[in-house]
């Protein structure tokens, strides 16, 4: 179950990235045409550099999902298959390690929990805690940045979600046979 519901939002990350990648790569051709006529549009390249972070966080997650990550096998690549096994966990252990820490991260940066103590009152959570996440506008989109950043969170979630599914398979394939290597 938690398997098969890893694999279906890194699925709908992969499509969500392509869907952003697309718009990254109209958004710079409007942009070149309206140079080129002289009056460009700046909150055009405003929106496709939001649009590429959060291709970059969702396909991230996506490709940790699948560990099709940039790697350096050579120690891998030396080792027997059970102790290959026992590095896939710990690399598995490590990506979850880090998905906590980010979701604590931006949990304590959001602070959600404060932000409804205060009703929803974002002047009131300013005075209340020092935190300005949510007043800080971008510079021509003219929204608020929190709505941009809440890739951060979002990446942490699933990545966490990966990650455990990541370890329990892990974990599921260090408890099977090892392997013969054949002749």
């Amino acid at each position: 179950m938690l398997s098969r519901l890893s694999l279906g939002l890194a699925r709908i990350e992969e499509i969500a990235a392509a869907a952003l990648a697309a718009t990254v790569t109209l958004l710079i051709l409007v942009n070149i045409a309206f140079r080129a006529a002289g009056s460009p549009l700046y909150w055009i390249s405003e929106l496709a550099i939001y649009a590429m972070i959060w291709m970059t966080f969702l396909i991230a997650s996506a490709v940790l999902k699948r560990r099709q990550g940039i790697a350096v096998t050579l120690i891998s690549d030396a080792l027997p298959g059970r102790s290959r096994r026992w590095l896939s966990l710990f690399v598995d252990l490590t990506v979850l390690t880090f998905a906590l820490l980010m979701l604590w991260l931006c949990w304590r940066w959001y602070q959600p929990l404060a932000l409804w103590r205060a009703g929803f009152d974002t002047q009131a959570f300013q005075g209340q805690t020092f935190n300005f996440i949510y007043a800080e506008n971008t510079s021509t989109l003219g929204i608020r940045k929190f709505w941009v950043w809440l890739i951060m969170p979002l990446f942490a979630v699933s990545l966490t979600l990966h990650g455990v599914s990541n370890l329990w398979q892990a974990l599921r394939d260090l408890r099977a046979p090892a392997e013969e290597p054949s002749p």
